[in-house]
């Protein structure tokens, strides 16, 4: 069932395009991330609760306006920002107790410090916390009153891998009670390390990444070739014994040779156009048209994907076989370059070439002198 739905809504700054139109629903017992700029994650949030206008679109709670009405559904979301001051005179177990009596809410706070693992430090001031411990305080703080939606902007970072383990079991045990979660974050690996429902938001809209467990994937591949095995017809390359003395057994040879050839046609292996990545545990396949440039460094291949880099299996010789047919050139023996993304050629000495790319950064990649007249001929000049 949806608990939230985004329609149509925009973001732009004078004449430029922050973010166009986008829609997303999210629904109960999903925890959804979206990994963008921290600007857009921060205005993305703000645009939702109504603090920053929207002139297009809308944003629905169960078909409630969250924008235009979010004072009187608060107590329905819980709201974690980035930068959000506590009150450090106080201790957990206080500043807890003062948002219980602020909600009128039934909850053992005792309980609650326990989920966010702060039981030591129930009377130590939050002045005295480390920032880690304050994030878990915080966190405590959000799912007090019993929301069903958390907003979160960048909810991890900078915190301690203890704390990330803790954020995400609570973050989990928080979805199976029928409640959803909107993560912002400017970090792709923080995105998938919290869900495998993973956007990407940026100047071009809001795209899905595929993201998989890696146990999943290794299934899921042996299952469709056991279905594709499984598909295909039977052919007998036996010959009946009778045959074999009622024929000539050179007609019958050459019969069970062209049959077992068939099989083997038959049994090619399935085209899989997107290329993997794998992130801790965790396996990404992105569309070829996603990558910027493929940079191999002592012997890893490295996918660099809107600004980031991600270690590929695939040898830079089989992906320059497999990105050839998407726009993707071999320019130097250890760079296979997206040429949709390249903005100049230049020539720095006589033998001494460079691509500059149109990414954040503006890259540039080493041309090979062998390679130059190839590229001319590709581009047609």
């Amino acid at each position: 069932m949806t608990l939230l739905q985004i329609k149509q809504i925009e973001k732009s700054k004078g004449n430029t395009i922050i973010f166009p139109k986008i829609d997303l629903d999210i629904h109960k017992e999903e925890v959804i991330a979206i990994q963008c700029n921290n600007e857009v994650g921060k205005q993305l949030i703000m645009m939702i609760i109504g603090e920053i206008p929207i002139s297009n679109g809308e944003v629905l709670l169960e078909g409630l306006p969250l924008n235009h009405c979010f004072k009187s559904l608060s107590n329905r979301v819980g709201l974690f920002l980035l930068n959000e001051a506590l009150y450090d005179r106080l201790t957990p177990r206080e500043y807890l107790t003062f948002f219980k009596n602020l909600y009128n809410v039934d909850i053992e706070i005792n309980s609650l410090i326990q989920k966010v693992s702060l039981a030591e430090k129930v009377r130590t001031k939050i002045n005295n916390l480390s920032y880690s411990e304050k994030k878990r305080l915080q966190l405590a703080r959000v799912i007090l009153h019993h929301p069903d939606l958390l907003l979160m902007e960048e909810p991890d970072q900078n915190i301690d891998l203890e704390s990330k383990i803790i954020m995400q079991r609570v973050l989990e045990e928080f979805k199976r009670q029928g409640k959803a979660v909107l993560i912002t974050t400017n970090n792709f690996e923080s995105a998938i390390s919290m869900t495998n429902t993973v956007y990407r938001l940026n100047d071009e809209g809001l795209k899905k990444i595929d993201v998989m467990e890696e146990e999943r994937v290794i299934l899921n591949s042996v299952s469709i070739e056991n279905q594709a095995i499984d598909s295909l017809p039977i052919i007998n390359t036996e010959i009946p014994s009778e045959e074999i003395v009622n024929s000539n057994f050179e007609e019958v040879y050459e019969d069970k040779k062209q049959a077992e050839e068939k099989a083997t046609v038959i049994r090619r292996p399935l085209r899989f156009e997107k290329i993997p990545a794998k992130v801790n545990e965790k396996i990404i396949l992105f569309d070829p048209t996603e990558i910027v440039l493929v940079e191999s460094n002592e012997g890893i291949s490295n996918l660099h994907v809107n600004g980031e880099v991600f270690p590929c299996s695939i040898t830079l010789n089989d992906l320059s076989e497999r990105l050839q047919p998407f726009g993707f050139f071999r320019c130097h023996r250890s760079y296979i370059v997206n040429l949709q993304k390249v903005r100049e050629v230049i020539t720095w000495t006589r033998n001494s070439y460079s691509l500059i790319l149109e990414d954040s950064k503006k890259s540039s990649v080493p041309l090979s002198k062998g390679k130059l007249n190839e590229l001319k001929n590709i581009i047609g000049i």
